[in-house]
């Protein structure tokens, strides 16, 4: 067999068996594989930044990697975005580049490029094969090292000569690194400082915002005192009813720095250090107290879980405790609002249904007035890179296809990846699409303020969406979804509940 048959029948025996792509000349020999090999689902996006981006949603909601497949360095280079967003939320994933045949190379021919320097601004392991031979064992590796906890982005370049020369040999799965447990020393550090009665916050993410992980942080919060919450943008986290509710750090500097008033003990759970976003003129980056002591208990790699319930078990805490009480949302009437529309999207949530959420300015109020919605999942743009919520609706409705999945997309953003709208009418997703249509760059003009300066004709001119005017129901019906526009809470709420009652693709085109 040829090296390109040979990584198929690898991924497939590691437990990769869905490949998102977009392919090139260079990858033929690789999609005449998947031809010639049964068993891997093919999944076509128009967009490099697409694929990655479905990818990122499949593995969060699967907890495994997809392939994906990218045309040479610049293919790779359009979905870096993506990648980084993946990246930020610990989904595993294995990307597959192809390159010029090794011998090709040295005549510079226009796709040539750095297709290894490009994959390690993003990747946490990069491999160029170097044989047929080779191809095997190396797509075993990238597998194993995409699913080390807690999930890293694995690049394998395969030059097409490696991909088409005979003598391929498939390999099998390796061993999946386990998490490693934190040290006995650092959790009974914790246990004296929740024990002081100084006020405590706990810090949650990865793992730890998963029904076991949130079941033992509300022990500790419910022996302790400690308050908890999430970071501004959470990778995957289980919410809704008989679920903590628990908020997360407001992107607002001035808002965050309220929130952490008078915090002396931050509990890093799988978190970083809470920073604001960017830095500001006169602001402090930290969002916590310059007096306030920091502690880790685990990691993002560690085994946060196990952490959280050793650290429940110390402070004495009950196996079961109540929680907060939370009011169930209501539809409300009227213009969009945020905390309106949030409550009542709250109130219309599916059982059981996947939200994908990159709503920007009028995704920010969304968490609270959500807490005691149907029981849900709920997936962010975690690295910043807009444009995140239509291709991981898309990867998440492909991964969990006998579940409703809800995209929340601001409309400047979405315009970087409405192409995820032609793949969901292609697999025949059930995935129901709001696009918030406030025709602005709105958050731009809200950070021009933030540093300091004034708005003017530049500015305005450079934030403004609506010369021409973009028109989401026609876009979504070229592409194949059907789709309808709607102005006030009301008419959302009953084309909302329509769209949900039905299977496959709509999208709602929100005027705000």
């Amino acid at each position: 067999m040829n090296g390109a048959e040979s990584l198929v029948r690898t991924l497939l025996a590691s437990g990769v068996d869905t490949c998102f792509a977009n392919p090139g000349t260079s990858e033929m020999h690789f999609v005449a594989a998947l031809d010639k090999v049964p068993g891997m689902r093919c999944v076509l996006g128009l967009a490099e930044t697409v694929v990655t981006g479905c990818a990122d949603g499949y593995a969060r909601m699967i907890g495994k990697p997809a392939a994906t497949l990218l045309h040479c360095g610049p293919g790779f280079a359009n979905g870096i975005s993506n990648v980084h967003n993946a990246a930020r939320g610990f989904a595993p994933m294995v990307n597959i580049v192809g390159d010029h045949a090794t011998y090709h190379r040295q005549y510079d021919t226009p796709l040539t490029s750095d297709a290894e320097g490009l994959a390690r601004a993003v990747s946490h392991w990069v491999r160029t094969t170097t044989s047929s031979q080779r191809v095997g064992v190396d797509g075993a590796a990238a597998v194993q090292a995409a699913l080390t906890p807690p999930g890293r982005i694995a690049t394998l370049i395969l030059p097409a000569d490696t991909a088409w020369n005979d003598g391929g040999e498939v390999a099998g799965p390796l061993p999946v690194p386990a998490r490693t447990p934190v040290a006995p020393e650092a959790l009974r550090t914790i246990a004296q400082a929740l024990r002081s009665g100084e006020r405590a916050m706990m810090i949650l993410s990865g793992a730890a915002l998963m029904e076991s992980g949130l079941r033992a942080a509300q022990r500790i919060a419910h022996v302790s005192g400690a308050e908890l919450r999430v970071p501004t943008q959470v990778p995957h986290m289980v919410r809704g009813r008989g679920r903590p509710p628990i908020d997360r750090i407001p992107y607002a500097v001035d808002a965050a720095l309220k929130v952490f008033a008078g915090v002396r003990h931050v509990v890093l759970v799988g978190a970083k250090v809470p920073a604001s976003f960017f830095a500001y003129p006169g602001k402090p980056s930290v969002m916590s107290p310059p007096d306030a002591i920091t502690h880790v208990l685990a990691r993002p790699e560690q085994d946060s879980v196990a952490a959280l319930e050793w650290l429940a078990d110390e402070l004495g805490a009950p196996t079961s405790v109540p929680l907060p009480d939370v009011e169930r949302p209501s539809v409300v009437s009227g213009a969009f609002e945020p905390v309106a529309f949030a409550r009542t999207l709250g109130a219309l949530l599916p059982e059981n249904c996947i939200i994908a959420e990159d709503g920007v300015t009028s995704g920010r109020q969304l968490l609270a007035p959500t807490f005691g919605a149907a029981p849900h999942d709920w997936l962010q743009i975690t690295g910043g890179a807009i444009g995140h919520a239509f291709p991981c609706a898309t990867g998440a409705a492909i991964a969990c296809p006998d579940r409703k999945v809800v995209c929340l997309q601001a409309d400047g953003a979405g315009m970087y990846t409405l192409q995820s709208l032609w793949t969901q009418a292609r697999e025949k997703l059930d995935v129901v699409n709001v696009v918030f249509a406030n025709r602005i760059y709105k958050i731009l003009q809200g950070e021009l303020i933030n540093v300091g300066a004034q708005p003017g004709p530049a500015s305005d001119e450079l934030f403004d969406l609506s010369r021409p005017e973009i028109d989401w129901v026609k876009l979504a019906g070229s592409l194949g979804v059907e789709a309808t526009q709607v102005e006030n809470l009301e008419g959302f709420a009953d084309v909302f509940q329509a769209a949900c009652g039905r299977r496959g693709p709509f999208l709602i085109e929100f005027r705000i």
